[in-house]
């Protein structure tokens, strides 16, 4: 692959990265009601949900994808109420944190659970994979070096490699932010409410994309 082809694409995948979007809409929400580690975790786990997009795009999946759009849907409102129920359990977490501070386990499986609820979030768009298929192509040199399918993994590596430095920074800001207004009182509540309303906008957006 052209080295510099391969600094071109990096340069796009950082333009991309830093415009808001539903991962990071997704990211800011876990910092805010949980701190820099539950943001750097979610972070990770939307990286591991592209790279699962990378492969299955690599493998053509995307192709069925475009060819049978009911599979779309089906994706599309399962993750949207998958998001519903993140809306809905953020909040009742606000009432449950009193308990949750007093177990020493409870950061580490709401870590967990932050991880996969985030890869589950990402998996859930898989529009990822379309997308891919019509970026990723341009990139793509012809003639020589390696098959198209690996160097769709490389670009996907790349890809992911930029937006986790991006989404991380992201991850940890917000939750600098959130632990210096958590030393205010009753602060908690409303950042809950925010992060569940951030949950709630994602699962609208992902029922009203049809296009």
């Amino acid at each position: 692959m052209d080295f510099s082809v391969l600094m071109a694409f990096v340069v796009v995948a950082v333009v991309i990265s830093v415009v808001p979007g539903p991962d990071m809409m997704f990211i800011v929400a876990n910092g805010l009601a949980k701190g820099r580690r539950a943001g750097v975790v979610a972070a990770l786990g939307m990286s591991t949900g592209l790279a699962v997009h990378t492969v299955a795009a690599a493998l053509g999946l995307g192709t069925l994808l475009q060819a049978a759009p009911a599979v779309l849907d089906v994706v599309r409102i399962a993750g949207a109420v998958f998001l519903v129920y993140l809306a809905v359990s953020t909040l009742r977490s606000s009432a449950e944190a009193q308990e949750r501070s007093a177990d020493p386990h409870a950061g580490e499986r709401s870590l967990r659970r932050t991880y996969l609820m985030a890869v589950l979030t990402n998996l859930a768009n898989p529009k990822v994979v379309l997308f891919f298929l019509a970026f990723f192509p341009q990139f793509l040199v012809t003639e020589g070096g390696l098959p198209a399918w690996a160097q769709f993994l490389v670009l996907g590596a790349v890809f992911i490699a930029v937006g986790l430095a991006v989404d991380g920074t992201v991850g940890l800001t917000t939750g600098a932010l959130a632990a210096l207004l958590l030393r205010r009182p009753s602060v908690r509540r409303w950042l809950d409410r925010v992060s569940a309303a951030i949950f709630g906008a994602l699962a609208v957006r992902l029922v009203a994309d049809q296009t």
